[in-house]
């Protein structure tokens, strides 16, 4: 084993899954992504990649998550 796949084995910071997609930024105008809870638009565009909710949506969900632990 070289080094490099040493100091990877060692390193517990890469043992992790990478972390999933982030939207991309909110974009100024149409065409909108449906909202994947509801069906209605959102703030970013078509072309965003993973999970894209609406404003209500995504409030709900950062309400849902915080209070998991």
């Amino acid at each position: 084993m070289d080094q490099a796949a040493k100091d990877t084995a060692q390193d517990p910071g890469t043992a992790y899954c990478p972390a999933p997609a982030v939207p991309a930024a909110r974009v100024e105008g149409p065409p909108y992504a449906d909202c994947l809870e509801c069906g209605r638009p959102t703030e970013y565009g078509v072309a965003t990649p993973g999970v894209v909710l609406c404003p209500v949506c995504e409030w709900q969900e950062a309400q849902r998550t915080a209070c998991s632990g």
